[in-house]
Formats: structure tokens, sequence, C-alpha cells
């Protein structure tokens, strides 16, 4: 038992970006892969022009956001407005290129902001201002203003795109266990916020541990371990309506460390009845269950592949914690893990092409990443402890829990890029742990 609580708490709490090159003679400004060690992309985002004064502190605050998304990344950095020797005061007017070509602005972002009652209209346009070329037309996001903040991240995503040839993922939710107390009066709750750590909302109270929240495909539910009857079961909440219900995985048995199968119809997690912990299978429809291992040890932390084939988990059969694939209806499974230490709570990529997870070694904890076949290994932190990685919407970034030594426990959420670049904490307003990235909204 002391060894399944041990693996259990440890559960709960290649085609890698490389330094980037900017390209922008003989085609399209365009951030481009390379191995080449470059500065960011200079760029330039002045304030949107409001159709009336009572739009004027929406264009503000959305080309501040617009610029926060960018600058956060790593890839672009702002040329901040008192550098600026133009000022963008109409919309449609031509763009002054020489002056923002004097303070070596690559790419320029203008945008207008009309307001009519509640309803809220952002246009904008995207410059490779050597070249003097728009980049796209006709680009406008419209909406409520109660979801500015939105807007601006939707405007954010359409430039990383254009500029990166990625897929964004600046729209997007994370949910997480908000942390609250003293290390031995610890309150946790659920919490979901935007991925930048603005507009938090608490989903759960702090009666009841709650543990490892996970999206669903379509960011509409959350799965989640709690103790509020005192041993750990699943629950299924729909995050809109904070509605909630247990999922029926055994009465008596522990279950815990759940997550969605690609398709939303599946829930897979780990058991333990018996002295045995193993990883099961639920149909949500008809509550079917299906064991998918059944071996000695403790198998735990499941997650599917992207395309619902196969799933990776962490099982202790070699004699100590390392990682392994089956196929999603069970059966023969291989070891992918292969170095030194102990490996947990591996998270596949929404790519399909990498997997991320916990290693400890040499009283060191680490976020990585490997292949799917086990080769590539590469470690992205290190810390007195590091653990739970979750995947960006555009497998480019991983998000996870640090707890640093002389921080009376407190953990705090921490976001890392692929390459091992731009390391930096997620502001929250109290500690934070567990996080789950959600898909971009639609």
């Amino acid at each position: 038992m002391m060894r399944l609580v041990q693996s259990f708490l440890a559960a709960a709490l290649t085609a890698l970006i490389l330094p980037v090159a900017v390209s922008a003679q003989g085609g399209p400004l365009r951030i481009e892969i390379t191995d080449g060690v470059i500065e960011p992309l200079p760029f330039a985002v002045p304030g949107f022009v409001p159709d009336t004064p009572a739009a004027a502190e929406y264009g503000t605050s959305l080309a501040r956001v617009v610029a926060s998304d960018l600058a956060g990344t790593g890839l672009f950095r702002e040329i901040p407005a008192s550098a600026h020797i133009s000022t963008v005061a109409d919309f449609g007017a031509p763009v002054q290129f020489a002056d923002w070509k004097t303070i070596n602005a690559q790419a320029l972002i203008t945008g207008a902001v009309s307001l009519s009652g509640d309803r809220l209209t952002v246009q904008f346009r995207v410059y490779d201002v050597f070249s003097g070329a728009e980049i796209g037309t006709g680009l406008q996001f419209a909406g409520t203003t109660d979801g500015w903040r939105r807007m601006a991240h939707k405007v954010a995503d359409t430039v990383y795109s254009r500029l990166t040839g990625e897929t964004a993922y600046f729209d997007s939710r994370v949910v997480f266990v908000s942390e609250t107390g003293p290390k031995n009066d610890r309150h946790k709750r659920l919490a979901i916020m935007d991925y930048d750590g603005a507009n938090v909302q608490y989903l759960t109270d702090s009666n009841a541990l709650v543990l490892a929240p996970r999206f669903s495909p379509t960011g509409d539910r959350v799965l989640y371990t709690s103790y509020e009857s005192g041993f750990p079961r699943i629950y299924v909440m729909d995050v809109g309506q904070v509605q909630r219900r247990v999922l029926d995985t055994q009465e008596g048995s522990m279950s815990f460390a759940p997550r969605f199968s690609p398709d939303g119809n599946t829930v897979v997690f780990s058991q333990a009845q018996g002295g045995n912990t193993d990883i099961y299978a639920m149909n949500l429809a008809s509550g079917q269950r299906t064991r998918l291992t059944n071996a000695p040890s403790i198998e735990t932390a499941p997650s599917f592949s992207p395309d619902g084939s196969q799933i990776v988990f962490e099982s202790d059969r070699s004699g100590g914690q390392q990682l392994y694939i089956m196929p999603a209806s069970g059966g023969e499974a291989r070891r992918i893990s292969s170095g030194a230490g102990r490996y947990g709570t591996p998270v596949w990529s929404p790519r399909g092409d990498l997997i991320a997870f916990t290693k400890q070694n040499k009283g060191r904890f680490h976020i990585g990443v490997m292949r799917t076949d086990g080769t590539g290994e590469r470690l992205l932190t290190a810390s007195f402890l590091d653990e739970g990685p979750t995947w960006a919407p555009n497998g480019r970034v991983i998000m996870f829990t640090r707890e640093s030594q002389g921080t009376d426990g407190r953990a705090r959420l921490y976001s890392v890029d692929i390459s091992g670049r731009n390391l930096k904490p997620v502001t929250t307003p109290d500690g934070g742990s567990d996080p789950a990235w959600s898909p971009l909204q639609r």
C-alpha cells in the first residue's frame, strides 16, 4: 500500500523547435525553424484606432494583450511605444514604412476598434515592414465587450500563425489546482484561467482534496480526482454549468489519474483494488469498463496518442518507474524509457511526435520530452521539484508544476518551449499545481 500511495502522489503531482531565423528577403516575412541562434523578431503594435472615445480603452488594451502574447513566446521582441516615430491615427491611411524601418521593426500590427452598445469589432492588419507588403487582408473578429481578451488572443493567434507557419495557442485555457494556506493546512480547489493566467474562476470549494484535472477534447468538460468521499474517486464536470457527476468506476476501489480519449467518448484511469493497481477504460455512454492491464506491478498515468490507437503509461513492472506504450485496447506493452532515474506522468503531444514526462534522477526533478520510440530524450528543466507536464494545443510549449526549496512547499506553474528555451512562471493569484491545457477554444 505504501508503494501505491507513493506512486499515486508522484503521478498526481525529433521534431523539436530549434532556435529561429527570420526570413524576409525574396519572400514574405516568416520565422523559420533553423539551428542558428539569433535575436527574436522585432515587432511594433501601436494602439488600435477607436471609432469613438468610448472604444479608446479597448483599443489600447487589445494592443497590449496582442503584444504580450507574441513577446511571451520568446520568438518575438516588442519595440516599445516610446521608440515609435510614427503614430497610427487612421487605420485606412497609408503606412509610413520608412519610420518603422528606422526603429528596426520587421513586423507591424495595426488595428481598429468599433463599439456599438456592448458589441465590439476588431479589424487588424499585419505588415512586413521591409518589403512594405501586407500579410493577409480582411482580418477581423467581433463579439461582446466581455470577450475582448479572447478577441485579442485571436488576433495574436492569427499573427503568430502567419509569421511562423505554426498552429497558435493563445486562445486557450488551463485548468489547474489552486493552492492556499500553509504547508500543514493546505487547501486545494479546481480553478480555470486563460492560458496567460487571466480570468481565474474557481470550479470547486476547498473542502475536499482535488487532483489531476484533465480537459475533454472539446474543452467543455473536465475530469478530476477528488477525496470528497474519503478516498479517491473520479468526477466529470461540465465547465460551463459547473455541474458534475461521479464516474461509477467500482464501489470500494480507489480510482485516479483519469484522462479522456481523443474522441471524448472513453475515459482511461487507474484503479487500485485488492492490493493491485491497473489501468481501465470506461465507455462514458454505456458505463462499460474494460481492464487494459493485468500485472502485479503498479500501472498508472495513462495518456492516449492523438489518433487514439495507443496509450502511454508509467509502470514499475521492471523494478522502477518507467514508461511503456500499449495498444489502446490493452495487450503487450513495450518499454520506451531507458535512461537513468525514474520516469512518470507521460503525456502524448497533440502533434503525435513527442511524449513529455517527469524524470527524477540524482535528487533532481526534470521535465523532458522523447520521441514515441524512446529516442531523442531531452531534459528541458531541472529543479528541486518539477512535475506534471501538459501540452499547449500546438505541441510547442509545455506547462508544469514547480516547487522550489524554501517556499513552504508552495507550488507554482511554469512554462517552457520544447527546445528548453523561454522558461518562465505563469502568474496565478495563489499557488498552483497540476495544470492541464485545453484545446483551442471554438
